[in-house]
């Protein structure tokens, strides 16, 4: 039945003898990982031996008791091994959507805290994953760490970017920056995360 369905759908997909399929036989979706190497991810198994186990039954159209067959599907394997796999694909650099944080904020000094906060805010209130960074430390360090956490961007607020109400966005993927008004700020961000 799963090789009927895999020719009529034209899958590529070679059929594979005396597997370790438990219940009946399963598809295995196999992907390449960022070092070449094959990993199964997704499998969907179909099971004659449960039902009938736990006594499962259907009425047909004719009215009779029929056990039904089982499939068992993992659409992305253990969520383990997805996220192993996504991590070591992507090496840790996330894309933005996936990020866990997506920016850090970062003030020049004491005096821009209070605007770099309500960028934060604002950020934060379109569901946007921030981190402020107003600590004491230089900027070079500031942004060292910022840059170390792989993040996908990270904005400077100083006094050009207070008394103009906009940001300097710089790209973790690009290493450019640009000035940019905190409604382009958002419009970007959510076309970046809508993709």
């Amino acid at each position: 039945m799963l090789e009927d369905v895999a020719k009529r759908l034209n899958l590529p997909y070679k059929r594979i003898e005396g597997e370790a399929a438990f219940y009946g036989p399963k598809l295995d979706f196999m992907f390449k990982d960022a070092l070449g190497r094959e990993r199964q991810l997704a499998t969907a198994q179909l099971d004659f031996v449960m039902p009938s186990r736990f006594d499962l039954t259907y009425t047909d159209h004719e009215g009779k008791k029929q056990t039904p067959v089982m499939i068992h599907r993992a659409i992305a394997g253990s969520l383990e091994r997805f996220m192993a796999i996504m991590i070591e694909h992507f090496a840790g650099n996330f894309p933005l959507w996936l990020s866990p944080v997506q920016l850090a904020i970062i003030s020049v000094a004491d005096a821009h805290v209070a605007y770099a906060k309500e960028v934060a805010e604002i950020l934060r209130a379109q569901n946007f994953r921030v981190e402020l960074d107003d600590s004491n430390e230089s900027m070079g360090k500031k942004i060292r760490n910022a840059k170390k956490a792989k993040l996908p961007y990270f904005i400077v607020v100083g006094d050009k970017e207070v008394e103009a109400s906009t940001v300097t966005l710089e790209s973790r993927d690009t290493g450019g920056s640009e000035s940019l008004s905190l409604d382009n700020l958002l419009m970007k961000l959510t076309t970046e995360t809508n993709v």
